[in-house]
């Protein structure tokens, strides 16, 4: 007898066992504790490769694990098949979206039975079908009559060859991964989901995770990013506009010396449209845009770089006229893509200032004198 495991004999002898007596179902089972398993649903958009492999071979084990263990298992299977990589994929082959959606689903089913993964396929969905969207349509639409969407104008990465919105993991270098082309920041009309408004029961419920790490809650709370503070405007000089702001010490507004917007803020184009700064600020745009990939891999340790707009607005508080600058250490999708710049208050805004001359006014004294910062007082605005 043969001792060593032969694939192409073993497994279809057990799978089709396993297939004949419907072996993954899940039924109503009331005297058995249930378990639920779901695994990433994978884009249908190629072929399974070792990656996948890797993933539910996990999955496979821990859903056959808890059968044994007397658990009635739920382990379904779908396709992620809507958006981008569909699109993409598309668009590179030269085949209809649905034609070529519905290939890759069909290789991949067979990959998958081949591998043995424990999968009910009774459980099935495929998202670009309407048999599911169908539901997607209905909670949004749940969620608009609730007030927790909103429509409004946001820049996208976008391929001026392809002709597509670009993730940012798809831009490489400031390019297109698929065609080379020069990423460029496009205006689009988008839908949002308003997440902020749970933000503090997010907060308050993540104190019933008992067993989880403390370090992974840490990031949990950093990303939601809950602040206490206050909103206020700054009125922009000879335009008809106002400038949204937030900060957690509105006590240092008398120190505001110089105003940052996001380089794809909405105000921009307004400010600077007809005027020397309009070319500069636009091509800005699009440079920082080309810096994602540095900013989620180094943070705030990219040099800071900025663009003065030719514009100004008004500290509230004191009247004093605030030079408006464009800067990549702020974003347009973090509060209002605007920040009140307090560089005596604030090491970004303080290494922003230092390096481009800007004014810098101590308004809040600390408890120790050596704790003040080595900072020089009285620098001018750049030049009207």
């Amino acid at each position: 007898m043969e001792n060593r495991y032969n694939p192409k004999e073993i497994e279809p002898k057990w799978q089709a066992k396993w297939a004949s007596q419907n072996l993954f179902h899940t039924t109503f089972d009331p005297d058995k504790p249930k378990f639920y398993y779901l695994d990433m649903f994978p884009y249908p958009s190629g072929a399974l490769h070792v990656g996948h492999v890797r993933n539910y071979a996990i999955g496979d084990a821990v859903a056959r694990y808890r059968v044994m263990n007397g658990f009635n298992v739920l382990h379904p299977m779908g396709w992620d098949a809507f958006g981008l990589p569909a699109e993409n994929a598309a668009i590179k082959n030269g085949v209809h979206p649905a034609q070529w959606t519905d290939r890759c689903i069909e290789q991949m089913h067979e990959q998958f039975g081949k591998l043995g993964i424990a999968f009910d396929w009774n459980r099935e969905v495929t998202t670009c079908r309407p048999d599911y969207y169908r539901w997607t349509q209905w909670l949004f639409i749940q969620f608009f009559k609730a007030g927790l969407v909103e429509r409004r104008t946001a820049n996208v990465n976008w391929c001026p060859k392809d002709l597509t919105v670009l993730a940012n993991e798809q831009v490489k270098d400031g390019k297109c991964d698929r065609c080379g082309s020069l990423v460029e920041q496009k205006p689009l009309t988008q839908w949002f989901f308003k997440t902020t408004a749970f933000a503090q029961r997010l907060l308050d419920d993540m104190e019933t995770l008992t067993d989880w790490p403390e370090n992974v809650l840490k990031i949990q709370r950093e990303w939601i990013g809950r602040s206490e503070g206050v909103n206020f405007r700054f009125q922009v000089k000879d335009f008809d506009a106002q400038i949204e702001v937030f900060t957690t010490r509105v006590d240092t507004v008398f120190g505001v010396t110089y105003m940052v917007l996001a380089p794809d803020h909405e105000l921009v184009e307004k400010l600077t449209a007809g005027t020397e700064w309009e070319g500069p600020a636009r091509e800005f745009r699009d440079h920082v845009a080309r810096q994602k990939d540095e900013q989620r891999d180094y943070g705030d340790e990219i040099p800071k770089e900025g663009i003065f707009t030719g514009a100004y607005c008004i500290n509230p508080m004191n009247g004093e006229e605030i030079p408006i600058w464009l800067a990549n250490y702020v974003v347009s999708d973090y509060g209002s893509g605007a920040v009140m710049a307090v560089p005596a208050h604030d090491e970004r805004d303080f290494e922003f200032a230092w390096k481009y001359d800007l004014p810098i006014s101590l308004v809040v004294l600390p408890e120790k004198a050596e704790d003040a910062p080595m900072i020089v007082i009285g620098k001018h605005h750049p030049k009207k």
